[in-house]
């Protein structure tokens, strides 16, 4: 199986719209997204999905949410390909003018119940509950399925109660997996969002390149980073610089004040950047001056187990078998965690998919896929990530892949065989 990134160059185009060359085609795919979604709630038993989550209101809107679970604003999907959305007034106002492609956009009751809207009140939280229902029922009797199944893809109870109120059958479970269903095998214009968005933390790896020296703090590299992701258009919803001691075990406040030092270990973590929505997660270690031999040699081993995992990979393969590839006990360091069970070591040696969210089907984690296997699947896109001690330091390396027929395409192309040096 081969790794080589060359073959793929080709995929990677500017950010801006131009007429005179293919690139990545927004109606098309908004289409085949909300197309993927509809064929898998036709397949079901329900009537119409309500979405409240953020990922799934984008992924059969179009409509740019900030990517976590919305009480301001759900949209409903009917089994005739129907869309009604709901948002607050200014939101709403704005999509009506600016998304032509959604026909019945109208004003939202928030009524989950925010602790701010609802001002401490239980009455007030039952008055927008009761009204969220009220304007999602009379839609669906405006487009024919108030008397069919309402799926939900989140579990609020009283949420649900407040339906089953005004009579309507709620079910809260299949909604989820239609949509998990709908968005774990990528289409072409969404793995070439992950393109994008790999290259443009391309360049936020060269401003840190470029930036950090003896002195610099992580939070001005870290700074630097951003202004570039921006420059290229990203939606920064995360990452973090972190260096020396604070690279293992990986800080909890993440990029800190710290001033770097020769001799330090860096490693960047872009995860959550966003192109059209679509998230990466992508590190890359960095050394200011030559490296050690035991970083040299913790480097290459946190390498070798990461592509010892891609080689495994592939249409037809199973979780089970694939996490195989990651350290085990002993490789894991979870003696020095004084850890007993895998399922204790989260984020350290796994691989996740990515999409609209950070974390997507499918996660193969030796904490868990030994038990829940699942299939993998042509199309399905994730991160790859894996990490080691050494001097009282650490690297971390991660990938961002997509899976072909014949194994997998490596869309994050910054170099990978060594630590990057930044001389000073």
């Amino acid at each position: 199986m081969s790794f080589d990134n060359r073959q793929f160059m080709e995929g990677t185009r500017g950010t801006q719209a131009v007429d005179w060359e293919q690139r990545i085609d927004t109606q098309r795919l908004r289409k085949e997204r909300k197309e993927k979604a509809l064929e898998r709630l036709q397949e079901t038993d329900l009537g119409a999905m309500l979405l409240v989550s953020d990922p799934n209101i984008r992924y059969v809107t179009g409509l740019a949410m900030t990517g976590g679970s919305g009480a301001d604003h759900y949209t409903l999907l009917t089994e005739n390909g129907d869309i009604v959305h709901w948002d607050t007034a200014d939101h709403a106002s704005n999509q009506r003018f600016n998304c032509p492609w959604l026909h019945d956009i109208r004003y939202a009751c928030p009524g989950l119940g925010n602790v701010p809207r609802a001002s401490g009140s239980a009455s007030a939280r039952e008055f927008l509950r009761s009204k969220m229902a009220e304007t999602v029922h009379n839609a669906m009797e405006e487009y024919g399925v108030a008397d069919e199944t309402l799926g939900i893809d989140i579990g609020n109870r009283s949420l649900v109660s407040a339906f089953e109120d005004r009579g309507v059958d709620v079910d809260i479970g299949t909604t989820q997996a239609v949509m998990e269903d709908a968005r774990k095998i990528k289409t072409e214009d969404e793995i070439e969002c992950l393109r994008m968005v790999a290259a443009i933390c391309e360049a936020g790896f060269q401003t840190i390149k470029d930036t950090a020296k003896p002195g610099m703090r992580e939070t001005e590299v870290w700074g630097e980073a951003v202004r570039e992701l921006w420059r290229h258009g990203a939606f920064v919803g995360g990452g973090y610089v972190t260096s020396g001691p604070n690279t293992w075990p990986k800080h909890q406040a993440n990029t800190t004040d710290r001033a770097i030092r020769p001799g330090d270990l860096v490693y960047a973590d872009f995860y959550n950047i966003g192109y059209l929505g679509y998230r990466s997660c992508y590190y890359r270690t960095f050394s200011i001056g030559q490296p050690t031999q035991a970083q040299q040699d913790a480097y290459e081993k946190a390498r070798d187990d990461l592509y010892n995992v891609l080689e495994r990979i592939e249409p037809g393969a199973m979780t089970d078998e694939i996490c195989q590839a990651f350290p085990d006990e002993e490789g894991e360091h979870m003696d020095w965690y004084d850890a007993n069970e895998f399922w204790e070591m989260t984020t350290n040696h796994w691989a996740h998919g990515l999409g609209l969210q950070l974390y997507e089907v499918p996660l193969i984690w030796r904490g868990l896929s030994p038990d829940h296997p699942i299939e993998i699947e042509e199309g399905m896109t994730m991160a790859v990530e894996t990490m080691q001690p050494a001097d009282r330091q650490g690297v971390r390396v991660e990938e961002m892949i997509v899976v072909r027929e014949n194994g997998v395409e490596v869309l994050s192309q910054w170099p990978v065989e060594e630590i990057t040096v930044i001389d000073h």
